[in-house]
Protein backbone atom coordinates (compact mmCIF):
# COMPACT_ATOMS: atom_id res chain seq x y z
CA UNK A 1 0.00 0.00 0.00
CA UNK A 2 1.32 3.47 -0.81
CA UNK A 3 1.66 6.21 1.61
CA UNK A 4 -0.95 8.24 -0.07
CA UNK A 5 -3.22 4.95 0.32
CA UNK A 6 -2.52 4.87 4.11
CA UNK A 7 -3.12 8.43 4.80
CA UNK A 8 -6.32 8.43 3.06
CA UNK A 9 -7.18 5.16 5.02
CA UNK A 10 -6.21 6.65 8.18
CA UNK A 11 -7.91 10.11 7.62
CA UNK A 12 -11.45 7.72 6.41
CA UNK A 13 -10.96 5.92 9.49
CA UNK A 14 -10.95 8.71 11.57
CA UNK A 15 -13.98 10.00 10.35
CA UNK A 16 -15.48 6.41 10.58
CA UNK A 17 -15.15 6.35 14.12
CA UNK A 18 -16.27 9.84 14.55
CA UNK A 19 -19.67 9.16 13.36
CA UNK A 20 -20.01 6.02 15.66
CA UNK A 21 -20.38 8.18 18.30
CA UNK A 22 -17.23 7.81 19.70
CA UNK A 23 -15.33 10.25 22.17
CA UNK A 24 -13.46 12.26 20.05
CA UNK A 25 -10.16 11.74 21.82
CA UNK A 26 -10.86 7.74 21.49
CA UNK A 27 -11.33 8.00 17.51
CA UNK A 28 -8.38 9.51 17.29
CA UNK A 29 -6.60 7.75 19.32
CA UNK A 30 -7.54 4.00 18.25
CA UNK A 31 -6.78 5.22 14.93
CA UNK A 32 -3.39 6.60 15.34
CA UNK A 33 -2.43 3.32 17.62
CA UNK A 34 -3.37 1.25 15.04
CA UNK A 35 -1.77 2.70 12.40
CA UNK A 36 1.23 2.97 14.46
CA UNK A 37 1.64 -0.68 15.04
CA UNK A 38 0.85 -1.86 11.43
CA UNK A 39 3.51 0.79 10.31
CA UNK A 40 6.68 0.47 12.84
CA UNK A 41 5.07 -2.68 14.71
CA UNK A 42 6.04 -2.99 18.56
CA UNK A 43 8.58 -0.09 18.52
CA UNK A 44 5.43 2.63 17.80
CA UNK A 45 4.60 1.79 21.60
CA UNK A 46 7.47 4.79 22.48
CA UNK A 47 4.82 7.48 19.59
CA UNK A 48 2.23 8.00 22.80
CA UNK A 49 5.23 9.12 25.66
CA UNK A 50 6.94 10.89 23.17
CA UNK A 51 3.96 12.55 22.60
CA UNK A 52 2.89 13.05 26.21
CA UNK A 53 6.20 14.64 27.15
CA UNK A 54 6.01 16.77 24.74
CA UNK A 55 2.49 18.16 25.52
CA UNK A 56 3.33 18.12 29.51
CA UNK A 57 6.76 20.09 28.98
CA UNK A 58 4.89 22.73 26.75
CA UNK A 59 4.95 25.42 29.15
CA UNK A 60 1.81 27.09 27.53
CA UNK A 61 -0.40 24.16 28.62
CA UNK A 62 -0.97 25.75 32.01
CA UNK A 63 -3.13 28.61 30.58
CA UNK A 64 -5.90 26.00 29.41
CA UNK A 65 -7.07 25.02 33.35
CA UNK A 66 -6.44 28.52 34.42
CA UNK A 67 -9.23 30.25 32.01
CA UNK A 68 -11.34 27.42 32.04
CA UNK A 69 -11.50 27.96 35.96
CA UNK A 70 -11.99 31.56 35.70
CA UNK A 71 -14.51 31.11 33.19
CA UNK A 72 -16.95 28.80 35.32
CA UNK A 73 -15.84 30.82 38.87
CA UNK A 74 -17.35 33.59 37.16
CA UNK A 75 -20.13 32.38 35.97
CA UNK A 76 -21.33 29.80 39.02
CA UNK A 77 -20.77 33.23 41.16
CA UNK A 78 -23.43 35.01 39.42
CA UNK A 79 -21.14 37.77 37.75
CA UNK A 80 -22.25 37.56 34.13
CA UNK A 81 -26.14 37.56 35.83
CA UNK A 82 -25.14 41.44 37.56
CA UNK A 83 -23.55 42.34 34.21
CA UNK A 84 -26.56 41.82 32.19
CA UNK A 85 -28.70 43.92 34.52
CA UNK A 86 -26.40 46.82 34.12
CA UNK A 87 -26.59 47.04 29.94
CA UNK A 88 -30.67 46.10 30.55
CA UNK A 89 -30.62 49.55 32.67
CA UNK A 90 -28.10 51.50 30.41
CA UNK A 91 -29.50 50.63 27.45
CA UNK A 92 -32.65 49.52 27.54
CA UNK A 93 -33.99 52.98 26.68
CA UNK A 94 -32.32 52.58 22.61
CA UNK A 95 -33.72 51.18 20.14
CA UNK A 96 -32.87 47.46 20.14
CA UNK A 97 -30.99 48.67 23.17
CA UNK A 98 -31.27 45.19 24.59
CA UNK A 99 -29.66 43.24 21.67
CA UNK A 100 -26.78 46.01 21.57
CA UNK A 101 -26.35 45.27 25.53
CA UNK A 102 -26.44 41.25 24.65
CA UNK A 103 -23.83 41.70 21.88
CA UNK A 104 -21.57 43.81 24.70
CA UNK A 105 -22.47 41.21 27.19
CA UNK A 106 -20.71 38.97 25.20
CA UNK A 107 -18.04 40.50 24.48
CA UNK A 108 -17.13 40.89 28.03
CA UNK A 109 -17.99 37.33 28.60
CA UNK A 110 -15.82 36.46 25.80
CA UNK A 111 -12.98 38.04 27.37
CA UNK A 112 -13.69 36.09 30.83
CA UNK A 113 -14.02 32.83 29.39
CA UNK A 114 -12.90 32.21 26.22
CA UNK A 115 -15.27 29.28 25.68
CA UNK A 116 -18.49 29.96 23.10
CA UNK A 117 -20.88 27.58 25.01
CA UNK A 118 -20.03 29.64 28.14
CA UNK A 119 -21.58 32.68 25.99
CA UNK A 120 -24.43 30.95 24.45
CA UNK A 121 -25.95 29.39 27.73
CA UNK A 122 -25.58 32.79 29.37
CA UNK A 123 -27.47 34.36 26.79
CA UNK A 124 -29.86 31.74 26.06
CA UNK A 125 -30.74 31.91 30.26
CA UNK A 126 -30.81 35.02 31.02
CA UNK A 127 -30.51 37.42 28.00
CA UNK A 128 -32.83 35.35 26.00
CA UNK A 129 -35.98 35.18 28.28
CA UNK A 130 -35.67 39.32 29.54
CA UNK A 131 -35.61 40.32 25.57
CA UNK A 132 -38.70 37.91 24.98
CA UNK A 133 -40.44 39.31 28.02
CA UNK A 134 -40.05 42.74 26.71
CA UNK A 135 -41.35 42.42 23.17
CA UNK A 136 -38.63 41.28 21.52
CA UNK A 137 -38.76 39.55 17.96
CA UNK A 138 -37.97 35.64 18.71
CA UNK A 139 -36.02 35.75 15.16
CA UNK A 140 -33.97 38.12 15.94
CA UNK A 141 -32.80 37.97 19.01
CA UNK A 142 -32.58 34.26 18.81
CA UNK A 143 -29.78 34.98 16.16
CA UNK A 144 -28.06 37.82 18.29
CA UNK A 145 -27.51 35.39 21.30
CA UNK A 146 -26.54 32.70 18.52
CA UNK A 147 -24.09 34.89 16.69
CA UNK A 148 -22.63 36.85 20.13
CA UNK A 149 -21.35 33.92 21.65
CA UNK A 150 -19.28 33.46 18.58
CA UNK A 151 -16.87 35.87 20.03
CA UNK A 152 -16.25 33.19 22.78
CA UNK A 153 -13.40 31.51 20.70
CA UNK A 154 -12.34 34.61 18.82
CA UNK A 155 -11.56 37.35 21.83
CA UNK A 156 -9.13 36.62 24.06
CA UNK A 157 -8.38 34.62 26.08
CA UNK A 158 -9.57 32.15 23.44
CA UNK A 159 -9.40 28.34 24.60
CA UNK A 160 -9.82 27.34 20.75
CA UNK A 161 -6.99 29.41 19.53
CA UNK A 162 -4.52 28.19 22.68
CA UNK A 163 -5.64 24.40 21.29
CA UNK A 164 -4.27 25.68 17.70
CA UNK A 165 -1.39 27.45 18.82
CA UNK A 166 -0.44 23.91 20.48
CA UNK A 167 -1.31 21.61 17.88
CA UNK A 168 0.12 24.49 15.14
CA UNK A 169 2.85 24.76 17.38
CA UNK A 170 2.37 28.89 17.21
CA UNK A 171 2.78 31.14 20.26
CA UNK A 172 -0.19 32.01 21.76
CA UNK A 173 0.54 35.36 22.93
CA UNK A 174 0.12 36.63 19.28
CA UNK A 175 -2.52 34.41 18.21
CA UNK A 176 -4.96 35.92 21.29
CA UNK A 177 -3.73 39.47 19.96
CA UNK A 178 -4.42 38.60 16.89
CA UNK A 179 -7.74 37.97 17.04
CA UNK A 180 -8.53 41.04 18.96
CA UNK A 181 -9.36 43.02 16.28
CA UNK A 182 -11.11 40.48 13.96
CA UNK A 183 -13.49 40.09 17.60
CA UNK A 184 -14.35 43.78 17.58
CA UNK A 185 -15.03 44.38 14.18
CA UNK A 186 -17.29 41.54 14.03
CA UNK A 187 -19.48 42.88 17.31
CA UNK A 188 -19.19 46.22 15.72
CA UNK A 189 -20.77 44.88 12.56
CA UNK A 190 -23.18 42.94 14.65
CA UNK A 191 -24.43 46.36 16.22
CA UNK A 192 -24.47 47.81 13.16
CA UNK A 193 -27.17 45.23 11.60
CA UNK A 194 -28.74 45.40 14.78
CA UNK A 195 -29.37 49.55 14.43
CA UNK A 196 -29.86 49.61 10.82
CA UNK A 197 -32.90 46.78 10.99
CA UNK A 198 -34.41 48.32 13.98
CA UNK A 199 -34.29 51.67 12.63
CA UNK A 200 -36.17 49.81 9.66
CA UNK A 201 -38.23 47.73 11.40
CA UNK A 202 -38.88 49.60 14.70
CA UNK A 203 -41.50 46.53 16.17
CA UNK A 204 -38.89 44.30 16.25
CA UNK A 205 -37.40 45.52 19.16
CA UNK A 206 -39.63 48.13 21.65
CA UNK A 207 -38.14 50.31 24.19
CA UNK A 208 -38.18 49.54 27.61
CA UNK A 209 -41.14 51.72 29.16
CA UNK A 210 -40.70 54.60 31.36
CA UNK A 211 -41.80 52.96 34.49
CA UNK A 212 -39.03 50.29 34.27
CA UNK A 213 -36.18 52.41 34.12
CA UNK A 214 -37.65 55.31 36.01
CA UNK A 215 -34.81 55.10 38.76
CA UNK A 216 -32.51 57.66 40.18
CA UNK A 217 -29.12 58.38 39.22
CA UNK A 218 -27.67 56.87 41.89
CA UNK A 219 -29.50 53.35 41.38
CA UNK A 220 -28.50 53.67 37.84
CA UNK A 221 -24.90 53.99 38.87
CA UNK A 222 -25.09 51.50 41.33
CA UNK A 223 -26.09 48.82 38.47
CA UNK A 224 -22.96 50.34 36.54
CA UNK A 225 -20.80 49.36 39.38
CA UNK A 226 -21.77 45.62 37.84
CA UNK A 227 -19.33 46.59 35.08
CA UNK A 228 -16.72 47.47 37.07
CA UNK A 229 -15.79 44.06 38.36
CA UNK A 230 -15.06 42.25 35.21
CA UNK A 231 -13.23 45.20 33.23
CA UNK A 232 -10.62 44.94 36.05
CA UNK A 233 -10.39 41.20 35.85
CA UNK A 234 -9.72 41.90 32.08
CA UNK A 235 -7.59 44.66 32.44
CA UNK A 236 -5.41 42.70 35.11
CA UNK A 237 -5.00 39.49 32.89
CA UNK A 238 -4.81 40.88 29.65
CA UNK A 239 -3.46 44.47 29.99
CA UNK A 240 -0.67 43.45 31.97
CA UNK A 241 0.39 40.89 29.45
CA UNK A 242 -0.20 44.00 26.66
CA UNK A 243 2.18 45.61 28.78
CA UNK A 244 4.57 43.19 29.32
CA UNK A 245 4.63 43.25 32.80
CA UNK A 246 3.52 39.56 32.67
CA UNK A 247 3.82 36.11 30.19
CA UNK A 248 1.16 34.73 29.02
CA UNK A 249 1.19 32.08 31.85
CA UNK A 250 1.15 34.31 34.64
CA UNK A 251 -1.37 36.45 33.01
CA UNK A 252 -4.05 33.59 33.01
CA UNK A 253 -2.68 33.09 37.02
CA UNK A 254 -3.60 36.78 37.40
CA UNK A 255 -7.11 36.13 35.88
CA UNK A 256 -7.90 33.17 37.69
CA UNK A 257 -6.69 34.97 40.97
CA UNK A 258 -8.67 38.19 40.20
CA UNK A 259 -11.89 36.17 39.59
CA UNK A 260 -11.88 34.09 43.03
CA UNK A 261 -10.86 37.53 44.75
CA UNK A 262 -14.03 38.88 43.44
CA UNK A 263 -16.33 36.02 44.34
CA UNK A 264 -14.93 36.61 47.53
CA UNK A 265 -15.26 40.09 47.74
CA UNK A 266 -19.18 39.82 46.53
CA UNK A 267 -19.59 36.98 49.59
CA UNK A 268 -20.63 34.69 46.94
CA UNK A 269 -17.59 31.71 47.25
CA UNK A 270 -19.32 29.10 48.61
CA UNK A 271 -18.77 25.42 49.09
CA UNK A 272 -20.85 24.14 46.97
CA UNK A 273 -19.62 27.01 44.28
CA UNK A 274 -15.76 25.40 44.70
CA UNK A 275 -17.04 21.97 44.67
CA UNK A 276 -18.73 22.92 40.74
CA UNK A 277 -15.92 25.09 39.72
CA UNK A 278 -13.51 22.40 40.14
CA UNK A 279 -15.66 19.70 38.77
CA UNK A 280 -16.31 21.42 35.90
CA UNK A 281 -13.12 22.77 35.27
CA UNK A 282 -11.04 19.71 36.16
CA UNK A 283 -13.40 17.65 33.78
CA UNK A 284 -13.25 20.06 30.27
CA UNK A 285 -9.52 20.26 30.91
CA UNK A 286 -8.97 16.67 31.57
CA UNK A 287 -10.76 16.54 27.98
CA UNK A 288 -8.44 19.12 26.06
CA UNK A 289 -5.44 17.64 27.25
CA UNK A 290 -6.43 13.64 25.94
CA UNK A 291 -7.83 15.63 22.70
CA UNK A 292 -4.40 17.63 22.42
CA UNK A 293 -2.37 14.20 23.22
CA UNK A 294 -4.32 12.45 20.85
CA UNK A 295 -3.84 14.48 17.69
CA UNK A 296 -0.23 14.88 18.80
CA UNK A 297 0.33 10.95 17.99
CA UNK A 298 -2.20 11.29 14.73
CA UNK A 299 0.19 14.10 13.50
CA UNK A 300 3.12 12.50 14.45
CA UNK A 301 2.41 9.67 12.20
CA UNK A 302 0.71 11.71 9.41
CA UNK A 303 3.74 14.13 9.10
CA UNK A 304 5.94 10.85 9.09
CA UNK A 305 4.03 9.78 5.83
CA UNK A 306 4.64 12.81 4.03
CA UNK A 307 0.72 13.21 4.37
CA UNK A 308 1.36 17.23 3.67
CA UNK A 309 3.64 16.66 0.83
CA UNK A 310 1.50 14.56 -1.09
CA UNK A 311 -1.80 16.91 -0.64
CA UNK A 312 0.46 19.49 -1.80
CA UNK A 313 1.32 17.94 -4.56
CA UNK A 314 -2.15 16.91 -5.27
CA UNK A 315 -3.19 20.30 -5.24
CA UNK A 316 -0.24 22.43 -6.54
CA UNK A 317 1.19 20.13 -9.70
CA UNK A 318 -2.34 17.77 -10.73
CA UNK A 319 -4.87 20.38 -10.02
CA UNK A 320 -2.39 23.10 -11.04
CA UNK A 321 -4.93 25.36 -8.24
CA UNK A 322 -3.19 28.18 -6.56
CA UNK A 323 -2.62 29.22 -3.37
CA UNK A 324 -5.63 31.44 -2.86
CA UNK A 325 -7.69 28.84 -4.54
CA UNK A 326 -6.01 26.21 -2.19
CA UNK A 327 -6.90 28.36 0.66
CA UNK A 328 -10.88 28.67 -0.20
CA UNK A 329 -10.93 25.25 -0.47
CA UNK A 330 -9.62 24.65 2.70
CA UNK A 331 -12.70 27.00 4.78
CA UNK A 332 -15.12 25.55 2.57
CA UNK A 333 -14.27 21.92 3.74
CA UNK A 334 -14.89 23.36 7.42
CA UNK A 335 -18.05 24.79 6.27
CA UNK A 336 -19.14 20.46 5.43
CA UNK A 337 -17.24 19.35 8.52
CA UNK A 338 -18.92 21.53 10.73
CA UNK A 339 -22.53 20.16 9.89
CA UNK A 340 -21.31 17.34 11.53
CA UNK A 341 -18.48 18.07 14.19
CA UNK A 342 -17.75 21.23 16.87
CA UNK A 343 -14.59 23.36 16.61
CA UNK A 344 -12.11 21.28 18.51
CA UNK A 345 -12.83 17.81 16.78
CA UNK A 346 -12.26 20.22 13.29
CA UNK A 347 -9.01 21.68 14.68
CA UNK A 348 -7.88 17.97 15.80
CA UNK A 349 -8.44 16.47 12.31
CA UNK A 350 -7.06 18.84 10.01
CA UNK A 351 -4.25 21.34 12.16
CA UNK A 352 -1.70 18.21 11.00
CA UNK A 353 -2.27 18.52 7.78
CA UNK A 354 -3.67 22.07 6.95
CA UNK A 355 -0.79 24.06 8.44
CA UNK A 356 2.25 22.98 7.31
CA UNK A 357 0.70 23.31 3.97
CA UNK A 358 -0.90 26.75 4.87
CA UNK A 359 2.88 28.16 5.95
CA UNK A 360 4.60 25.96 2.60
CA UNK A 361 1.80 28.21 0.17
CA UNK A 362 3.58 31.41 1.33
CA UNK A 363 0.64 32.19 4.30
CA UNK A 364 0.71 33.36 7.52
CA UNK A 365 0.16 30.91 10.28
CA UNK A 366 -0.96 33.31 12.45
CA UNK A 367 -3.56 34.65 10.23
CA UNK A 368 -5.04 31.22 9.26
CA UNK A 369 -5.39 30.51 12.81
CA UNK A 370 -7.73 33.54 12.74
CA UNK A 371 -9.91 32.66 10.02
CA UNK A 372 -10.15 29.00 11.18
CA UNK A 373 -11.77 30.46 14.01
CA UNK A 374 -14.21 32.57 12.21
CA UNK A 375 -14.67 30.05 9.58
CA UNK A 376 -15.80 27.13 12.23
CA UNK A 377 -17.93 29.33 13.99
CA UNK A 378 -19.61 29.98 10.72
CA UNK A 379 -19.62 26.35 9.92
CA UNK A 380 -21.66 25.11 13.01
CA UNK A 381 -24.52 27.92 12.71
CA UNK A 382 -25.04 26.70 9.39
CA UNK A 383 -27.71 24.86 9.00
CA UNK A 384 -29.13 21.74 8.26
CA UNK A 385 -26.62 20.08 11.00
CA UNK A 386 -25.12 23.12 12.58
CA UNK A 387 -23.50 22.35 16.34
CA UNK A 388 -24.83 25.49 17.39
CA UNK A 389 -28.36 25.01 15.91
CA UNK A 390 -28.69 22.12 18.37
CA UNK A 391 -27.37 23.43 21.43
CA UNK A 392 -29.79 26.65 21.19
CA UNK A 393 -32.61 24.44 20.49
CA UNK A 394 -31.50 22.48 24.19
CA UNK A 395 -31.00 26.42 26.01
CA UNK A 396 -33.57 28.16 23.95
CA UNK A 397 -37.46 28.60 25.70
CA UNK A 398 -39.74 26.08 24.50
CA UNK A 399 -41.79 29.11 22.26
CA UNK A 400 -38.83 28.99 20.22
CA UNK A 401 -39.19 26.24 17.14
CA UNK A 402 -36.33 24.93 15.41
CA UNK A 403 -37.16 26.57 12.20
CA UNK A 404 -36.78 29.77 14.27
CA UNK A 405 -33.66 28.98 15.17
CA UNK A 406 -32.00 28.01 11.58
CA UNK A 407 -33.95 31.71 10.39
CA UNK A 408 -32.44 33.66 12.80
CA UNK A 409 -29.06 33.12 12.30
CA UNK A 410 -29.05 33.54 8.41
CA UNK A 411 -28.45 37.81 8.36
CA UNK A 412 -25.61 37.08 11.22
CA UNK A 413 -23.89 34.24 8.87
CA UNK A 414 -24.10 37.09 6.23
CA UNK A 415 -22.32 39.21 8.54
CA UNK A 416 -19.47 36.69 9.64
CA UNK A 417 -18.47 35.66 5.64
CA UNK A 418 -18.45 39.60 5.19
CA UNK A 419 -16.35 40.31 8.04
CA UNK A 420 -14.13 37.22 6.70
CA UNK A 421 -13.82 38.15 3.46
CA UNK A 422 -12.27 41.83 4.87
CA UNK A 423 -10.13 40.01 7.15
CA UNK A 424 -8.45 37.60 3.87
CA UNK A 425 -8.46 40.49 1.57
CA UNK A 426 -6.52 42.85 4.52
CA UNK A 427 -5.02 40.31 6.95
CA UNK A 428 -3.36 43.62 8.51
CA UNK A 429 -6.96 43.38 10.72
CA UNK A 430 -5.44 40.84 12.54
CA UNK A 431 -1.88 40.66 12.13
CA UNK A 432 -0.80 44.49 13.16
CA UNK A 433 -1.25 43.97 16.65
CA UNK A 434 0.65 41.51 17.23
CA UNK A 435 3.64 42.55 15.08
CA UNK A 436 3.16 45.77 16.93
CA UNK A 437 3.34 44.55 20.45
CA UNK A 438 6.16 41.82 19.59
CA UNK A 439 7.87 44.78 17.62
CA UNK A 440 8.61 46.34 21.14
CA UNK A 441 9.63 43.41 23.11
Amino acid sequence: MSYEAIAITMFGGMLVMLLTGQRIFAAIGFVSAAAALMLYGTGAVEMPFNAAFKLFNWYPMLTLPLFIYMGYILSETGIADDLYQMFHVWFGSLKGGLAIGTIGLMVVISAMNGLSVAGMAIGATIALPEMLRRGYDKVMITGVVQAGSSLGILVPPSVVLVLYGMIARQPVGRLWLAGVFPGLLMAGLFILYIVIRCKLQPELAPTISKEDLDMPLKEKLKYLKAGIIPFLIFFFMTGLFLMGITSLVESSAVGATAATLAAIFKRRLTRKVIEETVRKSLGVSCMFMWIILAALCFGAIFDGLGAVKAIEALFITNWQLTPWQVLIMMQLSYIVMGMFLDDTAMLVIVAPLYVPLIVSLGFNAIWYGVLYTITCQIAYMTPPFGYNLFLMRAMAPPEISLSDIYRSIIPFVLVMIFALMLIIIFPQIALWLPDYVYSRG
